[in-house]
C-alpha cells in the first residue's frame, strides 16, 4: 500500500526538481534569446539551440529522478551502458549528422560570419566563393555570383580555411 509519509522526501524532492527544471528552462531560454538579439542571430537558429539545451536538461533531470527514487546505481549503469551501446552502434553510420549538428552549434556560438557575408572556401580541388543565404543545424546555403545554389555541410565548413570577403562600400549621395 502506498503511504505518503513513507515517500514524502522523494515526493518533495521530485516537486522541487520539477520546479527547478521549469525555472531553469525559462531562464536559459531568455538568456539565449537575449544573446541572439544582441548578436543579430536568426530566430530559427536560436530556437534550435534552445531545443538542444532543453533536451540535455531533461536528460539530467530524468537521471536525477531515478537517483532520488532510489533505483540501484548498478541497474542505472547497466541500463545507461546498454542504451549508449545501442545508440553508438546505430549512430556510427550517422557520425556525419552528429558532426554537422555539433558544427552548427559551434558556428552559432562563435559566429565567424553572418547571413549576407560573401565567403571564399579554400579547397584545393573545388574552391568556392559565394554569399551565405542561410545557416542551419546541418548545412549552410550558399549562392555564387552565377546564381548557383550550393549546400555546404557545417562540419566541412569548420575543416576548411575560409576568408570573409568584405563587401565594397559605395559612397552614395542621398537626397530627400
Amino acid at each position: 500500500m502506498f503511504s505518503f509519509k513513507e515517500y514524502s522526501q522523494e515526493i518533495l524532492a521530485t516537486i522541487i526538481l520539477i520546479i527547478a527544471l521549469i525555472s531553469l528552462r525559462v531562464i536559459v531560454a531568455r538568456l539565449i534569446r537575449g544573446f541572439a538579439k544582441s548578436s543579430h542571430i536568426l530566430e530559427h537558429r536560436t530556437n534550435l539551440v534552445i531545443k538542444y539545451i532543453h533536451v540535455l536538461m531533461n536528460i539530467l533531470v530524468t537521471i536525477s529522478l531515478i537517483v532520488i527514487w532510489g533505483v540501484d546505481t548498478k541497474d542505472i549503469f547497466i541500463t545507461v551502458s546498454s542504451i549508449a551501446t545501442v545508440i553508438g552502434v546505430a549512430m556510427f553510420a550517422q557520425w556525419s549528422i552528429l558532426s554537422n549538428i555539433t558544427s552548427g552549434m559551434i558556428l552559432f556560438f562563435s559566429f565567424p560570419f553572418r547571413i549576407g557575408d560573401t565567403i571564399k572556401i579554400h579547397d584545393k580541388d573545388f574552391p568556392i566563393e559565394a554569399e551565405i543565404e542561410d545557416i542551419s543545424a546541418f548545412h549552410v546555403n550558399l549562392r555564387t555570383r552565377e546564381g548557383e545554389r550550393i549546400i555546404f555541410p557545417n562540419n566541412l565548413l569548420l575543416q576548411k580555411g575560409i576568408s570573409i570577403i568584405p563587401t565594397p562600400y559605395e559612397d552614395k549621395e542621398f537626397f530627400d
